[in-house]
């Protein structure tokens, strides 16, 4: 069933096909809807999202930016107030050939995929305020959401080939603290970042949304066994910082380097820190001076503190 689309359609060819693309929902149990039921429930979509090969983009922003970054939609859900925002780079992307039907490569675990349409057949589910909100579990109000197709997930060892600065992460739990980094990856001018097997999931919801959609624009991958692989980033000659409160550390302000340089930021759990065992592997250890008593601050500002002081920008 579609549904008209106010001023947005006007009869013509390309806009016909928009109009057929675009189906009403009225039951919040309709199974076409899937992709976005129960959005507030972290412990399910942090099961669900990977192993399905999908992930959820929220708002016209952050889903231009997937669609730009390359990400191919399995469908966008909107109210129809909300419609006309649907990122013109979603209807005007030409399909690509061959692809129909196309599931992410089964040997990752995190981007298992289920058969996913052409772009150009993606549809546009339109729904009323209530039942957006029974579908996804709150309030919709940042304009469109959009199920979006992950992709294989980088080897590491190819990665840290091309990369020059690096942010490695441990156990970071925080998916609102992973969205933050990777925005000050992407700001500041670090060329990757690498994570533990335990870290958060840099494509969740909120993740996405708190780095304004720049987890697409920075590339990562796991390091695993950990923390064994960490022994990659020496075989692909970078320097390795810790990143640590203690106080025989050096400043970090002395630790400079060149933009031809390799060099590796290590960057521990929120609390405890990087562990023992990481702290070991690291070639030097540094911290950035606190005032007034204050042991440290959140990881996410660290990072970003740290990025601005070893990255490469223009």
């Amino acid at each position: 069933m579609t549904c008209g689309a106010g001023g947005v359609l006007d009869g013509s060819g390309v806009l016909e096909e928009r109009e057929r693309r675009i189906v009403a929902i009225d039951d919040p149990a309709d199974p076409r809807v899937e992709d976005y039921v129960a959005l507030t429930d972290v412990a399910l979509r942090r099961r669900r999202e990977p192993a399905e090969g999908l992930f959820i983009a929220e708002g016209e922003r952050v889903i231009d930016r997937a669609l730009r970054a390359g990400y191919r939609p399995r469908s966008v859900l909107v109210s129809p107030a909300r419609l006309g925002g649907v990122p013109e780079r979603f209807w005007s992307t030409p399909t690509h050939g061959g692809h129909g039907g196309h599931r992410e490569s089964a040997g990752d675990d995190e981007h298992n995929g289920r058969e996913r349409p052409d772009h150009h057949e993606a549809p546009v589910y339109v729904a009323g305020p209530a039942v957006l909100a029974q579908i996804t579990g709150f309030e919709v109000h940042r304009g469109a959401l959009a199920s979006m197709c992950r992709r294989p997930l980088l080897n590491p060892v190819e990665l840290l080939r091309v990369a020059r600065r690096v942010l490695v992460c441990e156990d970071l739990v925080s998916h609102t603290n992973l969205g933050a980094i990777f925005r000050s990856a992407a700001g500041l001018g670090m060329d990757a970042v690498m994570l533990s097997p335990r870290c958060a999931d840099p494509l969740y919801r909120r993740s996405v949304r708190v780095s304004m959609g720049e987890v697409f624009a920075v590339p990562y991958a796991r390091l695993d066994p950990w923390p064994g692989a960490l022994s990659l980033l020496g075989e692909a000659g970078f320097e390795v910082l810790a990143l640590t409160p203690a106080s025989d550390a050096d400043e970090l302000a002395v630790a400079t380097a060149g933009p031809g340089d390799r060099v590796a930021l290590l960057l521990g759990t929120e609390g405890q820190g990087l562990t023992s065992e990481v702290l070991a592997t690291a070639t030097r250890r540094v911290r950035i001076p606190m005032a007034h008593g204050v042991d440290s601050l959140n990881v996410a500002a660290t990072a970003a503190i740290a990025c601005y002081v070893l990255g490469v920008r223009p």
